[in-house]
């Protein structure tokens, strides 16, 4: 594998490719690690041990996780890639019910240049109201409960303190969504996957050791052979796919003669990536957000009922609502990413056919028939994967999945990644007539 390695190095365009990204991955993890103005560090990683045991920090684990743990810090890159991941979750389901994305989208790259251009607007708008909602959560003492009175994380709680954090967390999720496109632009692979891979990396040596130290030994390896199993398992399933022959019948341009030649069309038993897991738990956060925010230390009973059964995460209402919820996702996703008509027509247009179904209609049928027929394994793999952490902590009587490493989404982010990276890496290689980074 080290090996395999020595041909990046040895390429120029591929060394200062690979030199861009890491470099970029080190201001990244260096921003996150850096405190807001305004913001007592010391106070504040006394604090996040004493948050990360208790089940408020569930609330906002999602996106904790995806800025390799900036968020409870109030770091300068604490908002992380959440607000861009969530703009362009909206722009792609704005696509399907506003003609003028769908107009737009089919124009190309100028087209494509005006909803980037969209994209980063609506990602500057979030990232100011998501800094606004946290900030004004950690001055009134809600986002890291538990730390005691004596040693506030804002020690100046005035106006301009607050207005200054939140202007620099919204500058530091727009330097965040500039690192994911100079990534991308100019290195390898895709730079918001990158960037959420290393915050996601960053913190497993950390959560390791917490397993070894309060669980001991026995439980640190059989956690490690787990987490072995679900990689094998989930690079399987990963990997899998249907390929559908595709025949192109021969045609003649001009003096020359073009097609007959037979490929086929993959199409992955997982299509949505791990798309539904995200909206799914965000979804799930918002019951605990809302308790936080408008109902905070009540006893009514509908409070007492959503905190036990929604938002405890080793409830078995918790764990089928979550699973369910995937499931739907990854249907909803699929139906928006993949057209079969779309693909029809394609095939249609430069005369491919699939062997015993006509085009046009029928291909189109054929498409969705399968395409219907691996979404529910593909589903039914995601929901297990995810709510494996949960499992877990209702076998054992725990109430925060916090506390669990290496859990269901963070192995898919980074097995996704790493795959396509890989892929990305490969495909390189080849076309400078190397051996290739697989063997």
């Amino acid at each position: 594998m080290l090996s395999a390695l020595v041909p990046i190095f040895r390429t120029p365009d591929l060394r200062r490719k690979m030199l861009i990204v890491l470099g970029i991955v080190v201001l990244y993890r260096f921003g996150a690690t850096l405190p807001s103005p305004g913001v007592d560090f010391k106070n504040v990683s006394e604090c996040i041990d004493t948050v990360s045991k208790g089940a408020n920090a569930d609330v906002y684990s999602l996106i904790n996780m995806f800025s390799g743990g900036a968020l409870l810090q109030l770091s300068v890159f604490a908002i992380g890639i959440m607000p861009y991941i969530t703009a362009s979750i909206i722009i792609q389901l704005l696509m399907v019910v506003i003609p003028r994305f769908e107009t737009l989208r089919k124009e190309g790259q100028a087209g494509q240049a005006k909803i980037t251009q969209y994209t980063r607007y609506l990602t500057v708008a979030l990232a100011l109201l998501q800094a606004t909602a946290i900030v004004a959560m950690a001055s009134r003492g809600q986002l890291l409960q538990g730390c005691p009175a004596d040693k506030p994380i804002l020690p100046n709680n005035d106006l301009f303190t607050l207005v200054t954090i939140v202007v620099v967390m919204t500058a530091g999720a727009i330097v965040v969504m500039w690192f994911g496109e100079l990534i991308t632009e100019r290195g390898i692979g895709n730079g918001m996957s990158l960037l959420i891979f290393a915050g996601i990396a960053s913190r497993l040596p950390a959560d390791g050791q917490k397993i070894l130290q309060s669980q001991g030994g026995l439980v640190f390896g059989l956690v490690c052979v787990a987490v072995v199993v679900i990689l094998v398992a989930v690079v399987f399933v990963e990997q899998g796919q249907r390929r559908i022959p595709v025949q192109y019948a021969k045609r003649m341009v001009g003096r020359k003669m073009y097609g007959g030649s037979s490929t086929y069309l993959p199409l992955k038993v997982n299509t949505a990536g791990v798309i539904p897991v995200i909206f799914a738990s965000s979804l799930l956060y918002l019951p605990q957000l809302v308790i936080q925010l408008v109902a905070n230390g009540s006893t009514a009973s509908w409070v007492v009922w959503i905190q036990n059964n929604l938002v405890n995460p080793a409830s078995p209402w918790h764990i089928a609502v979550y699973f369910a919820l995937i499931i739907f996702f990854t249907y909803f996703y699929v139906a928006i990413t993949f057209n079969p008509e779309e693909r029809a027509d394609e095939m249609k247009k430069f005369g491919g056919f699939i062997p015993g179904i006509r085009p046009g209609k029928p291909t189109a049928d054929y498409l969705n028939y399968v395409l219907q027929r691996i979404t529910l394994p593909g589903s039914l793999y995601l929901g297990i994967i995810a709510i494996l952490p949960n499992l877990f902590l209702e076998m054992g009587g725990g109430s925060s999945t916090s506390n669990l490493p290496f859990g269901g989404t963070m192995i898919l982010i980074i097995v996704v990644v790493a795959l396509d990276t890989t892929k990305q890496i490969e495909s390189q290689l080849m076309q400078r007539n190397y051996e290739g980074f697989l063997k």
